[in-house]
């Protein structure tokens, strides 16, 4: 009866060193693996962050040399509503001299220019541009055309190439407000439809 009592004991000995060897083996792989999750999320977030410098430098220099597009996938109109766009048809474009706005919506009327909105082209004047403290690139000018005749007013957002447009026509007051991202014009993909 010892013996069992002591092989018992024995055996009950060894299954609780196991069970803490078990519970301290997992805790560590648990530890190793948060390190490693922890490790990856920095490397990416540090990764995101030369890519936002990289593109936020990039808009800085287009806009410096007036060669920009700003591709909207977002417009908010007058009264507040917004619609979701597609950035290769809605832009902003300023090369040089000239100037292009266009919106198209996805609609069964082909509209003026044919891809279901309007382009309007126009002569480029009056470009002025600061920086807030911040970082943030203002950058303000007139397009004058037959098709159009407006005050631009665009805003980069520091730490990446986010931009907002405004345009507010001298005509009327159909203020509409574009919201995309602000890139060279020579790494633009856009699709200018018929203008006028």
């Amino acid at each position: 009866m010892k013996k069992f009592i002591a092989l018992a004991a024995l055996v009950m000995l060894g299954m609780t060193a196991s069970t803490v060897y078990a519970q301290e083996s997992r805790a560590g792989r648990r530890a190793d693996r948060k390190a490693q999750r922890d490790a990856e999320r920095a490397r990416l977030k540090a990764e995101e962050q030369v890519a936002n410098t990289i593109s936020y430098d990039d808009a800085v220099a287009a806009l410096k040399a007036k060669q920009f597009v700003m591709e909207a996938d977002q417009v908010m109109f007058r009264n507040g509503q917004t619609a979701f766009v597609n950035s290769n048809t809605n832009f902003v474009l300023v090369n040089e001299g000239r100037g292009t706005v266009q919106v198209a919506f996805n609609t069964v009327y082909p509209g003026p220019n044919g891809i279901g909105g309007v382009t309007v082209d126009g002569t480029v004047s009056d470009i002025q541009m600061t920086t807030d403290k911040k970082g943030n690139v203002n950058c303000n000018f007139s397009i004058q055309g037959i098709g159009i005749s407006a005050q631009i007013f665009l805003t980069l957002t520091n730490g990446g190439n986010n931009a907002t447009v405004t345009i507010s026509p001298n005509f009327n007051s159909n203020t509409m407000t574009l919201s995309g991202n602000l890139v060279p014009l020579s790494q633009s993909n856009i699709f200018k439809g018929r203008s006028w």
